[in-house]
């Protein structure tokens, strides 16, 4: 048995060793950024036109509907009763929507770019159950038979590529890496100097 399971490791390995090294590098990274774009890239920036009023430097009153449901009605949708600092955040939101997605697509300050949008999911989440008031099969829950609920199963996998990416990178095909080829040195060739 001990035999059969070293032939059954070492043909494994022969097998995928040398995908792995042929791909780690560029592929998965890539593949993140391309996925994360290609569902959401137009979700977002959709969303953020949803936002605009007159012009780029006038969100729109359903850009307060959206992020400040509650606050809103409370001012009887009349968006002078909402401070300075409601602005700002429904500013930085709607540019955000167009900016966050674009950056991780070229793979420029992804990592950035990514916990960006990781907190923005974050926020829309806790915004959509506690602002909008939705309802328990939207939201869903984890470990449930039910693959299609909003919050818990699609928000949970848009979380995926952003997570990747914070902790591995935007990988070679990428600007981060032109930048680090033209400018500066990578991580690894630091580290070996230091060493």
């Amino acid at each position: 048995m001990a035999k059969l399971m070293s032939t059954v490791s070492n043909v494994y390995a022969a097998v995928f060793g040398p995908l792995e090294t042929m791909l780690q590098n560029w592929l998965p990274g890539l593949a993140a950024r391309l996925i994360f774009s290609s569902v959401l890239l137009a979700f977002f920036w959709q969303s953020a036109l949803t936002k605009i009023g007159d012009s780029i430097f006038s969100p729109s009153v359903g850009a307060y509907a959206q992020i400040f449901p509650k606050a809103l009605e409370a001012a009887e949708y009349d968006t002078d009763q909402l401070s300075s600092l409601h602005t700002v955040i429904v500013f930085a939101a709607t540019y955000a929507e167009f900016i966050l997605p674009a950056l991780i697509l070229v793979g420029l300050a992804t990592r950035l770019a990514s916990i960006g949008m990781a907190v923005m999911i974050i926020i829309m989440s806790i915004v959509d159950i506690f602002g909008h008031n939705i309802d328990a099969k939207t939201i869903g829950q984890l470990f449930d038979r039910v693959q299609d609920s909003v919050i818990m199963d699609q928000r949970l996998l848009w979380m995926f590529p952003l997570i990747y990416l914070v902790v591995k990178g935007p990988g070679l095909i990428s600007l981060d890496q032109i930048f680090v080829s033209v400018f500066g040195q990578s991580r690894d060739q630091r580290m070996s100097m230091s060493n």
